[in-house]
């Protein structure tokens, strides 16, 4: 823990200790922050901390970095705009107050924490130099300056925290609470009661959808549809479609024939019987297996058919012992001095290496030579043709949009010059397969707010494809008919019979068993219904049959014998009926006290810093010191439930 306040003067620590108790007193009435208050905004100011200020570029690109991480839904930033601000406000606020009471980031303190988050700057304990560090920081798109404002920030902040929650303490009657609640277990009997059984029961008929329907039509529209003209370029038909001429491929051969130079190199196989990780008293006799192997081979074996039967080294053995072509420096000692000195054609002796005894056989053997332009004619044709469509890819990424846009009208003309092909979709909903591309979120993302002529992102699909579109028509939402959704009137008929037959049921039976003196398995019996009887279970556990233990946590509280229910579930409607209470074995509180004191602890740390801000941020506002904007905010909001 930091020890910085224990050194401060009295009138700082009293300072702080009156900040906490307005912190505790605010959680009464500020746990929710009040924008709007403050002085005059600017056009691209969102808060002002003292004198500093929180500004549309850092709330931007702060939204633009949640949007690259797919964090969150572009559709739902809007919504989440405010909470980021706030989080901004925060961070401020806090190195704000750090400031005033008195804490400071040395220059050690920032070469440390520098140090644990670029460790690659200090490799030996020795500085990379400046121009290493800008180099991996303009990787982020960040300065150094930026990022060192930032880090000593995020110090102070840190400093601040620590001593916020300093002092923080977890009882012994704490940590012994917490471990009967999580070691408590009950045992209970359940009965599920699923709508499946009553579906024939519910079944709606045609007059019924038909009043329904009457009745809701307001909750039925078809949604916005649009006719698209999909550009698409697949980089496999591309590709086929480039044929590189043998002065395009000799270019290529002189400009890179360094690649194209084959050392000296053999093709050999092997037969291994192994002596790694056996004993030392099988050796003899494994070598004598080889020395057989050899006699068999010298005599016109087949060595392919024996490396199968009898090598030990699995991934040659297969195929015959073939090691395809080798290089020297990729072989133990021995067994590559003997694949270079013998012939092609020729077989080894036995060899003894630290794997085993091997027989090798050499079937050819080149010297170090650079390829001609004649052999590496087909790999240059593919390295050739690779090269030319991911540049075409990456042309067609930067460009479709631009032309598309500059011509809407005309996007046949826009896919001849670009090398993709063009599919008309018609009526296409938010979510419903699209010619081509099928059903792909990103590509309906794309789509989301675009009118007639307006065109949308390049989208990049499976398979090594692109995908854009401009939209040709819109058609407006309207009502539906009820033809048009009868099935899902009828769905929806069926689900909420279904939840109400369900709960009355449930309800019935439990009624029943109360009535009985709480004998819930005679009640199920008597409505055709089962009862099932669970192992033991803790708070935190799951019931076989039932699922988390969560949605019967009332029977921890209540006595023997009680019936509980209707409880709702997920697929189900439970009536309980508490079987036995099994109390936590309190002779093994020793073995978890230390990690239920840790997790106490930090539990109660994130409630008193959550606290912490929140009163902080009230302080300061009533002090003057922390404005809100709120028009700018309320801009950037408009800006995105727009887009």
């Amino acid at each position: 823990m930091f020890d910085l306040f224990r050194s401060r003067e009295k009138s700082v620590r009293i300072l702080l200790g009156a900040l906490l108790l307005l912190v505790a007193l605010s959680m009464l009435t500020y746990l929710v922050p009040n924008y709007g208050t403050g002085g005059g905004p600017t056009d691209t100011v969102v808060a002002q901390i003292g004198k500093d200020e929180v500004t549309l570029p850092e709330v931007n690109k702060m939204i633009q970095t949640a949007l690259r991480g797919k964090q969150l839904p572009q559709e739902l930033i809007a919504t989440y705009v405010p909470q980021m601000v706030e989080q901004l406000v925060t961070e401020r606020a806090l190195a704000y107050e750090a400031t005033r009471l008195g804490f400071e980031v040395s220059d050690q303190d920032l070469r440390t924490a520098i140090q644990s988050m670029i460790p690659q700057l200090f490799e030996g304990g020795k500085f990379a130099g400046t121009q290493a560090y800008a180099e991996i920081l303009g990787q982020q798109q960040l300065t150094i300056q930026e990022f060192e404002a930032d880090l000593r920030r995020q110090i102070l902040i840190s400093k601040l925290r620590e001593v916020a929650v300093e002092g923080v303490v977890v009882s012994p009657r704490e940590i012994e609470q917490a471990f009967r609640e999580k070691n408590d277990k009950v045992k209970i009997e359940f009965v599920k009661v699923v709508g499946e059984k009553f579906t024939k029961d519910v079944e709606p008929s045609v007059e019924d959808m038909r009043a329904y329907f009457n009745v809701n039509h307001a909750s039925y529209t078809e949604p916005e549809k649009k006719d698209l003209a999909i550009l698409t370029a697949d980089q496999a038909k591309i590709s086929e479609s480039l044929v590189p001429t043998d002065a395009d491929l000799l270019k290529m051969y002189n400009q890179n024939k360094e690649q194209f130079r084959t050392p000296e190199r053999v093709q050999a196989r092997h037969i291994l019987l192994k002596t790694q990780g056996k004993s030392p008293a099988d050796d003899p006799k494994i070598k004598a297996q080889a020395e057989d192997l050899l006699k068999q081979l010298r005599a016109g074996g087949n060595f392919a058919d024996l490396a199968k039967k009898y090598s030990e080294d699995t991934g040659s053995a297969v195929k015959g012992g073939d090691l395809g072509w080798v290089e020297r420096g990729q072989m133990v000692p021995a067994f590559e001095q003997t694949c270079f000195s013998l012939k092609p054609g020729e077989i080894s002796g036995v060899i003894k290496t630290e794997y085993g005894y091997h027989i090798v056989q050499v079937m050819a053997h080149q010297d170090a030579h650079l390829q001609t332009f004649d052999e590496v004619k087909t790999q240059l044709a593919g390295l050739w043709k690779n090269a030319m469509v991911n540049n075409l890819m990456q042309r067609i990424s930067d460009q479709a949009q631009t032309l598309l846009q500059k011509d809407p009208l005309h996007p046949d003309q826009v896919a001849v010059q670009l090398h993709m092909e063009v599919v008309r979709a018609t009526g296409i909903a938010p979510g419903s397969p699209v010619p081509e591309i099928g059903t792909n979120a990103d590509f309906d993302q794309s789509l989301i707010g675009l009118k007639q002529g307006q065109v949308s992102q390049p989208v990049a699909l499976p398979g090594n494809k692109l995908a854009l579109a401009v939209v040709t028509a819109l058609i407006p939402a309207r009502p539906s008919t009820f033809e048009e959704v009868q099935n899902q009137v009828k769905e929806a008929m069926i689900k909420y019979r279904l939840q109400k037959k369900v709960r009355d049921v449930a309800q019935e039976l439990a009624g029943k068993a109360k009535a009985n003196g709480g004998d819930l398995a005679a009640a199920a019996k008597s409505m055709g219904l089962t009862a099932t009887t669970s192992a033991e279970f803790a708070r935190q556990g799951t019931v076989e049959g039932l699922g988390p233990a969560a949605y019967v946590s009332e029977t921890f509280s209540r006595p023997d014998g009680t019936v509980i229910g209707p409880i709702p579930t997920p697929d189900s409607t439970l009536v309980v009926k508490v079987l036995e209470h099994v109390p936590a074995d309190m002779s093994k509180l020793p073995e978890e006290a230390s990690a239920l004191r840790d997790q106490l602890k930090n539990q109660k740390e994130r409630e008193r810093n959550t606290l912490f801000e929140a009163g902080l941020r009230d302080a300061l506002k009533k002090q003057g010191k922390l404005k809100y904007h709120q028009d700018v905010i309320d801009r950037l909001v408009a800006q995105y439930r727009a887009g």
